[in-house]
């Protein structure tokens, strides 16, 4: 396992956590692919092996970044992200709802991103250029 690779590629979900501190919209999900993509390259050239788990853990660091952001500015992150709170059920509390679905959705995410990282280790090694 390469750590300091996936605390790396990390620091583009602490980026993105920051951004989406001031509202992305519908922009947040091309950012996301663009990054996805990047991450795959990235681990199929530099990782020693072990793809899908470098994907994975990546995206599941990412998600400890984007809830802490979330939660920790959290008066600022609603306001450009009102639907957050528009969309949470009566009587719950939106932060605590962060808290919990911050890490399922990196686990979730962390397969979408283990995933491409597999799929590009096959085409990086197909191409001859490992």
């Amino acid at each position: 396992m390469n750590w300091k690779l996936i605390f790396t590629l990390s620091l583009f979900g602490l980026a993105m956590a920051i951004a989406s501190l001031f509202g992305l919209g519908l922009f947040e999900f091309v950012l996301w692919l663009i990054i996805f993509i990047i991450y795959a390259w990235v681990i199929a050239t530099r990782a020693p092996g072990k793809y899908f788990l470098h994907g994975f853990l990546v995206s599941v660091v990412n998600s400890i970044w984007i809830t802490a952001i979330h939660c920790g500015f959290f008066p600022m992150y609603v306001k450009s992200n009102p639907q957050m709170v528009q969309g949470t059920p009566p009587g719950m509390n939106p932060r605590i709802i962060m808290i919990v679905a911050g890490p399922i959705v990196g686990v979730i995410l962390g397969v979408i991103a283990g995933l491409f990282a597999f799929i590009a280790s096959k085409i990086v090694s197909n191409s001859g250029t490992r």
